[in-house]
């Protein structure tokens, strides 16, 4: 297993490398080119000069006996075009030239090294919450998915606007406001697009992509819907255990696979993240352990702390699982609360990304693996 932490780029983060090189066990930085939109082409340079920050140490850090260097291996994400998801041309841009980009990325991509790209197949929206800094118990902050006030909604604008502003001055991953801002486009791209037609599309691009990732040693993770159902009538499917085996049925190469959030897949009651870890070990390229706590019957949810009594994943189940598999693929903490003043005005993190849970959360994780390996 190969622990990672998701970084989001010098300027882009409230968080350095320097603060990730002393977490213990950190290995991956998961990064991506966060200022390119769905659909456009990464070029080999800006490729590049990313992979060169992770990879590399400064003056600064070699004067000071600074040794630690991370791998960059993996992207999260590349994310998909409406124009692929929908087989309309969207934004002005046909589903043809969007897969061609896909392509020519994935192969950039490759030949600069990285083993594992993650995206997702949600429609218009990536993961949704109703609150990024929902007050908890202990004096901490948290994401929270309000299942009333979202039933309510008849627009999803308002939605919008308040996730944007929960960022800040920092990018969103899957609202990007250039891209919603066409809102009304998409809502009528979608009509009359159902499950099994979203299906269809989801293999034009899995048939598409799958030989140039082949080609190039690139595995191809896909990262469950978040949460794991349905939204204002648009199909998801990548939300249960039927559905991810029907997607990883639609090209059976091994490098059609999976980034299994197990946060996000347990935001659907009924599905057991323990066993989707047993049953798809072989397809699972990358891995978030996260863990959430349910709050009313109607499915209401906040995040929590990674330990397992904190709320209703059994994060000791999932990496006692991966342990006793000697699972040999990526994993990294999720959402992790926002802690000892990182929720300020002056010192907003992206909801969700602080940097203390986050590293509390690894050294869980990871003294869950420690404790299966060294008593076997």
């Amino acid at each position: 297993m190969k622990m990672g932490f998701r970084w989001y780029g010098e300027g882009n983060d409230t968080i350095s490398l320097d603060d990730i090189r002393q977490i213990p066990g950190v290995e991956t930085i998961v990064w991506s080119l966060h200022h390119k939109q769905a659909g456009e082409l990464w070029e080999p340079e800006e490729i590049e000069a990313e992979m060169k920050k992770i990879t590399g140490l400064s003056d600064y850090d070699r004067k000071h006996g600074i040794t630690k260097t991370f791998n960059a291996d993996v992207v999260e994400s590349v994310n998909v075009h409406e124009s692929i998801k929908t087989g309309k041309t969207m934004l002005g841009m046909s589903r043809d030239e969007a897969l061609d980009n896909y392509r020519k990325t994935i192969e950039n991509l490759g030949k600069a090294g990285v083993k594992v790209v993650t995206y997702n197949f949600m429609p218009v929206f990536d993961w949704l919450r109703t609150d990024m800094f929902h007050p908890s118990p202990d004096g901490s902050t948290a994401l929270y998915y309000d299942a009333h006030k979202v039933a309510q909604l008849t627009d999803p604008q308002a939605l919008i606007d308040e996730t944007l502003n929960g960022a800040g001055n920092l990018t969103m991953p899957g609202w990007e406001p250039e891209r919603l801002a066409h809102l009304p486009e998409f809502i009528e791209a979608y009509k009359g697009i159902d499950h099994d037609k979203y299906y269809e599309n989801y293999k034009v691009f899995l048939d598409a992509v799958i030989p140039t990732c082949e080609k190039y040693d690139v595995k191809l993770a896909v990262h469950p819907d978040d949460p794991a159902f349905d939204l204002f009538g648009w199909p998801r499917v990548v939300s249960s255990k039927e559905g991810i085996q029907r997607v990883l049925d639609l090209n059976p190469s091994p490098y059609n696979g999976l980034c299994l959030c197990l946060g996000s897949f347990s935001s659907r009651r009924g599905n057991d993240p323990v066993d989707a870890v047993k049953t798809f070990m072989d397809r699972i390229h990358f891995s978030h352990v996260r863990n959430i706590k349910f709050l009313d019957e109607a499915g209401s949810f906040s995040e929590v702390g990674h330990r397992a009594s904190e709320g209703d994943v059994d994060t000791i189940g999932i990496m006692k699982a991966y342990a006793e598999a000697d699972y040999q693929g990526y994993i990294r903490p999720d959402h992790g609360r926002h802690l000892w003043n990182e929720n300020t005005p002056e010192h907003k993190p992206r909801p969700g990304y602080g940097l203390y849970d986050r590293a509390l959360g690894i050294q869980y994780l990871l003294g869950v693996w420690d404790a299966v390996k060294y008593n076997k």
